[in-house]
């Protein structure tokens, strides 16, 4: 199956359900969030998240056959910044990953150079503007929407 498909997601979540009861029930993780197949825990002590962590790699790999992925599980502090489901979260707010931003920037200019149709980008704008609004953008619209340039 494609990564990406609906199907593959659905099972995903199947697959993964165990997961979910054994961080919530057995580990009692508090916050915990999963999407289907990334997940985050929250926790105020490192040392509890990294024994969590070693209680989840042996959970996986003993139980479902999976592992963690050595360089996507990390500790990280909030306040730096957690990259998850297409946003750089933090503590109070959410931004959008700079390669969205970018990404973004530059369908408007091949719009502005004419290589994009007018019908397909007012698609691809409002697509990014649903995916936008979860974030804290109104900056960042601001700028894309009155800035010379664009």
């Amino acid at each position: 199956m494609p990564l990406g498909n609906l199907t593959s997601q659905f099972f995903a979540n199947i697959y993964l359900n165990e997961l979910d009861h054994f961080v919530k029930h057995k580990l009692r993780v508090k916050h915990y969030i999963r999407y289907v197949d990334d997940f985050i825990l929250l926790h105020k002590s490192k040392r509890q998240l990294e024994r969590w962590q070693k209680d989840i790699g042996n959970f996986l790999e003993t139980k479902l056959g999976l592992e963690l992925h050595p360089q996507k599980s990390k500790i990280i502090s909030l306040s730096k910044g957690i990259d998850f489901v297409g946003f750089r979260n933090y503590y109070h707010y959410r931004l959008l990953r700079k390669r969205n931003i970018k990404n973004m920037e530059r369908k408007i200019n091949l719009f502005n150079k004419g290589s994009i149709h007018p019908q397909k980008f007012l698609e691809i704008y409002q697509g990014w503007q649903a995916y936008a609004k979860w974030a804290n953008t109104h900056t960042l619209k601001k700028y894309l929407t009155t800035n010379p340039n664009f």
